[in-house]
């Protein structure tokens, strides 16, 4: 498949500035007492100065300047305090970075059935460690998602580049009653379909990994499923856990729990997919050989507050500089 590049969203507004700490924004109520406090300074020397009636010796001992000069430097001052407070709430702006699309969906049979032990150590065991190894294996650049089916399926983990999060997920799964095999191809093209603002209209390239002893009992039927995947255009692989001797324990009662192969093997091989037994599960990497690659983007907030401090830095070197040429001093 050719790379492709979906470009990024363009609204022509300027991107809202938030603040991971907006609490800390009440310091600027210390800024507006700094100003009050100023205002007030100046008027008490205007009295002062009038109370000076030797108006010849004032001019000899305090010479006119431009009378605005004198607030440069307080104003540059402020602005510093000012931005530096800004920067510490931590100001952030939205901003469009690329993110890869390719995407495969590991689909679990959580179901009674998997307690079976005709695999070691249990049918449900080994899939989650088949499940694991092959996230393992995977490529860095392609995002996984998890779904769990028993009698419903359910989107555990949504694609996501945080391997950790889904083999955390895989690890705290727990079996349940029946088996709906049809709603988890669903689920995890529903998942795909989801991925982004863009899959809709343009669906990342993907695969399902679906692990299974194969038995639908519940839900839609898998042929309904097939022709979903076939009109998505995502194949479906599949892993067949189980042989025709298992069976579970329920209420005493030795329950046989035969793997259909073939309804897996139908699976894959009607979606462009490829058959598997437990044993061959490590050949999967041929499931994601063919996946082209797609960047699109995604909204991340970033940090701004080092800008913050650059201009708080400008500010104060100017504070400086001005009141040295004008006045002889630092601030």
């Amino acid at each position: 498949m050719t790379p492709t590049t979906t470009p990024p969203p363009t609204t022509g507004e300027e991107p809202a500035m938030t603040f991971l700490e907006p609490g800390r924004l009440w310091l600027l109520a210390l800024l507006l007492i700094l100003i009050g406090t100023y205002l007030y300074l100046q008027t008490r020397r205007r009295s002062y100065a009038l109370r000076f009636t030797n108006l010849s010796l004032l001019d000899q001992v305090a010479p006119k300047r431009p009378a605005w000069r004198r607030h440069i430097p307080a104003a540059l001052f402020l602005l510093t305090i000012a931005a530096l407070i800004v920067g510490t709430a931590q100001p952030s702006v939205p901003v469009q970075v690329p993110r890869e699309r390719a995407t495969i969906m590991v689909a679990i049979d959580v179901s009674n059935s998997m307690d079976a032990t005709d695999v070691s150590p249990n049918r449900f065991d080994a899939a989650k460690d088949a499940a694991q190894n092959f996230i393992d294996q995977l490529p860095p650049r392609f995002n996984v998602g998890l779904v769990a089916f028993d009698g419903t399926a359910r989107i555990i983990n949504s694609p996501t580049d945080d391997r950790a999060a889904v083999q955390a997920s895989i690890e705290n799964l727990r079996v349940g009653p029946a088996t709906a095999i049809g709603e988890a191809v669903f689920a995890s093209l529903q998942a795909i379909q989801t991925f982004d603002e863009q899959a809709q209209t343009d669906p990342p390239p993907a695969a399902i990994v679906l692990l299974s002893d194969g038995e639908n009992t519940a839900g839609r039927p898998i042929p309904m499923a097939i022709r979903a995947a076939q009109d998505a255009e995502t194949p479906v692989s599949t892993i067949a856990f189980g042989t025709d001797h298992g069976y579970i324990e329920l209420d005493d009662v030795a329950m046989p729990v035969r793997v259909n192969r073939e309804a897996l093997a139908s699976i894959a091989e009607r979606t462009g997919g490829t058959a598997h037994e437990a044993e061959s599960a490590t050949e999967l990497h041929s499931v994601y050989a063919d996946i082209g690659t797609s960047l699109g983007y995604e909204t991340e907030q970033q940090d701004v507050t080092a800008r913050l401090v650059w201009i708080a830095l400008i500010l104060a070197l100017a504070t400086a500089t001005t009141s040295l040429l004008w006045f002889q001093r630092i601030p």
